[in-house]
């Protein structure tokens, strides 16, 4: 590939100064939309009354919260993270929820830009680092699920924070692999990059017969994951126990999953069938396309194309995850930035995505407790299957690339092939020529 479509970026000829003004005021008016739109911070209540419930010692999962009578879905190592929520007053508790949850945007995006462009980590570059995250941090912050996110106060940011955090370390870090394996003892889903992982650097491992950063990172992970929730069944194992054999799968905690804030297959399958169990056509469904993906997932590990390996392990969880709410497609921010540095002058496909994650065109359905997603017509069906609709046409798109990519190879190999042939035949039919 050419330079880099982010390297010639016209954010590169403003100021530094005039990026952080710019982030800056998109953040405060971002902060006084909410505040007018009355955001209730739902989620970071009920998480205040689940570190309340463990200080009280009570049982986690028998605890209700908030007027929507929320459970907890968390393994109880959430609870003792969110211990120092209950520290401060309700009111800085949700201030200091959303400050955070703005910062964590300016972490994912330079993550992001780091898994995508590891050039930008270099000591010489961190200006235009900084320059492009800022500028890059004032636009996705208006986004559905970022919007969403800060909304409930939920934990999304976090845990892709901490993901891409062990994926951007520098090769051979003691380090990388505790991200990911705390955010999976928090909240299992990033456990699938323990897959990609472990695939991908036994694959390497079996080409150089050598240990790799990617199955380093993924020992690490397994390791921290394991500590953390062996620690949790001997402080909390009455709750370990509940959680690991009977919450674990009741999917139906959670909520309902045809509600169109559930951007999964499963909510998908559900509104399509006008059920809220799907059963077998979700497990059937998620197991192929799943499948699929992270073959597609692996095969760009073990090319060497990281920011593509991850983020197919990141929409793929999202996608045959049983509830996948809108706002745990934060992870739509690293791929708007690698869409927009790969596809160079296409930028209406960027352009589309970015779309799709910021028109909010899933509440332009019907939804109400009344669960009115039951009864959706073709097109509203169309409406709140917008992200997974969206992530299916990416893999899509980037399969029939490498497919096309791969018969272009194969084109100038038997090319090559046919003119090395026609050069050695030129001696000899001289020859021939002379001899006559």
């Amino acid at each position: 590939m050419t330079e880099s479509v982010l390297a010639r970026s016209p954010a590169r000829r403003w100021p530094l100064a005039t990026a952080a003004l710019v982030c800056l005021l998109s953040f405060a008016a971002f902060w006084v939309a909410q505040r007018l739109a009355h955001v209730n911070m739902l989620d970071v209540m009920v998480y205040r009354a689940e570190a309340e419930t463990l200080r009280a010692g009570e049982d986690l999962y028998a605890m209700r919260a908030t007027s929507a009578n929320l459970a907890m879905t968390y393994p109880p190592f959430a609870a003792v993270l969110f211990l120092p929520l209950t520290l401060v007053s309700v009111p800085l508790m949700r201030t200091l929820t959303t400050a955070g949850n703005l910062l964590l945007v300016v972490a994912l995006v330079q993550l992001s830009l780091q898994l995508i462009r590891p050039a930008l980590s270099r000591a010489g570059a961190r200006a235009d680092l900084w320059r492009t995250t800022l500028w890059i941090a004032a636009i996705v912050v208006w986004c559905e699920p970022v919007w969403t996110t800060l909304r409930y106060g939920q934990i999304n940011l976090l845990v892709a924070v901490a993901v891409l955090w062990d994926l951007t370390r520098r090769e051979g870090s003691r380090w990388a692999g505790l991200g990911i394996g705390l955010a999976t003892a928090v909240k299992l889903t990033p456990g699938l990059f323990v897959v990609l992982l472990l695939a991908a650097g036994l694959l390497l491992w079996r080409r150089d017969r050598a240990l790799n950063q990617w199955l380093r990172t993924a020992l690490t992970a397994t390791g921290v994951f394991l500590v953390t929730t062996l620690t949790m069944a001997l402080a909390l194992p009455a709750d370990s126990k509940k959680f690991w054999t009977g919450t674990l799968f009741e999917t139906g905690r959670v909520g309902h999953a045809e509600e169109t804030a559930n951007q999964s297959i499963s909510g998908v399958l559900a509104r399509l069938l006008h059920t809220d169990a799907p059963g077998l056509w979700w497990v059937a469904a998620a197991a192929l396309l799943g499948g699929a993906a992270m073959v597609l997932a692996v095969r760009a590990a073990v090319r060497g194309d990281k920011a593509v390996a991850v983020l197919t392990t990141a929409f793929t969880a999202l996608m045959i995850s049983p509830i996948s709410w809108s706002h745990h497609w934060v992870w739509c921010v690293p791929l708007l930035i690698l869409l927009y540095d790969r596809t160079g002058r296409l930028w209406p496909v960027t352009g589309a995505v970015a779309l799709a994650f910021a028109s909010f065109a899933l509440w332009w359905v019907p939804h109400d407790p009344g669960r009115p997603e039951l009864d959706q017509n073709a097109g509203q069906m169309l409406l709140s299957a917008v992200y997974p609709l969206t992530a299916t046409l990416v893999f899509a798109g980037y399969a029939l690339t490498l497919r096309r990519r791969a018969a272009e190879r194969r084109g100038a190999t038997a090319r090559d092939t046919a003119t090395a042939a026609a050069r050695e035949a030129e001696p000899v039919a001289a020859q021939a020529v002379a001899k006559e």
